[in-house]
């Protein structure tokens, strides 16, 4: 992968993909048209991009719905706590309304983070499937952060 988060040294030139599609006899046309759906896939804050290809708008609108519902909430946790990050802190509020730096050297709260970023992917959907799927996964998701504040702050 060459994802920001996961492979730094190789995000900038997609490196790893380059090498490997290049391996596999891929023509260099094909070769940049991936590497740009790579670069305009990632959730940027508010300057997150619109894809210019069908199938960019495609790649982006299945990560997005990757990032949410039941296995969203699963790997926001999973990554807030192998990060060390705190799961909740009700005196910690999130940071609403970021660029791509502020959003990429935010550090916050895993709760916070849906608010920050997993609570805005429904608008941002590009297909009509993603949308309508969004909207059931963000359902979920909201259901089960109120569910989580419930119990956090001990009300029956």
């Amino acid at each position: 992968a060459d994802d920001r988060k996961l492979s730094p040294d190789t995000c900038a030139q997609k490196d790893n993909a380059v090498r490997f599609l290049r391996g596999e006899g891929v023509d260099e046309e094909v070769i940049r048209k991936i590497v740009r759906i790579i670069e305009e896939v990632s959730f940027a804050g508010e300057d997150s991009v619109v894809p210019q290809d069908f199938e960019g708008k495609c790649v982006q609108d299945a990560d997005r719905l990757d990032a949410i519902g039941a296995i969203g909430i699963a790997r926001a946790f999973t990554y807030g706590g192998s990060h060390g990050r705190v799961m909740y802190d009700p005196d910690i509020p999130p940071v609403l309304h970021m660029t791509k730096e502020e959003y990429y050297s935010h550090v916050s709260t895993t709760v916070n983070h849906f608010y920050e970023k997993l609570f805005l992917l429904k608008d941002m959907m590009n297909t009509e499937t993603a949308k309508k799927e969004a909207v059931r996964r963000d359902r979920y998701m909201r259901e089960y952060i109120a569910e989580f504040c419930r119990e956090w702050d001990g009300i029956l």
